[in-house]
C-alpha cells in the first residue's frame, strides 16, 4: 500500500460490463515527508468514497481488490481503499481531515 493523493476524477461513459457502476479516481503517488509528487498520475478504483484533494491508501496489490469489493470477477489494478486523516514522518504530523 502507498499513500496517494486524488488529483481528479474519471468518467467512462463505456468500459466492460463487469466495471459499470464502479467509481474512478486520478491519482498520484507524494512522497510523504516533502509532499513532492512521485511518478506518473494514475487511475484507480474507489471504494472508500474519497473525493478530488483526499490523501488516501492505495492497494497495489490487484488480488486484494477482488476482497475489497467483493466481486470475484473483475481484475483491479489499484483500489483506494482508505481516506487519511493524518500521518507522521520524523515525528513530525500532517493533520488532513481536522
Amino acid at each position: 500500500m502507498r499513500l496517494a493523493k486524488v488529483v481528479g476524477n474519471v468518467v467512462s461513459t463505456v468500459k466492460d460490463d463487469g466495471y459499470y457502476g464502479y467509481k474512478l479516481m486520478l491519482v498520484e503517488y507524494f512522497d510523504p515527508a516533502t509532499g513532492a509528487p512521485q511518478g506518473p498520475r494514475m487511475i484507480a478504483f474507489d471504494c472508500a468514497d474519497a473525493g478530488v484533494g483526499d490523501i488516501v491508501i492505495v492497494n497495489t496489490d490487484g488480488g486484494a481488490g477482488n476482497m475489497l469489493f467483493d466481486d470475484e470477477y473483475a481484475i483491479f489494478d489499484l483500489v483506494i481503499c482508505g481516506v487519511v486523516d493524518n500521518y507522521t514522518v520524523d515525528g513530525e504530523t500532517t493533520v488532513i481531515h481536522g
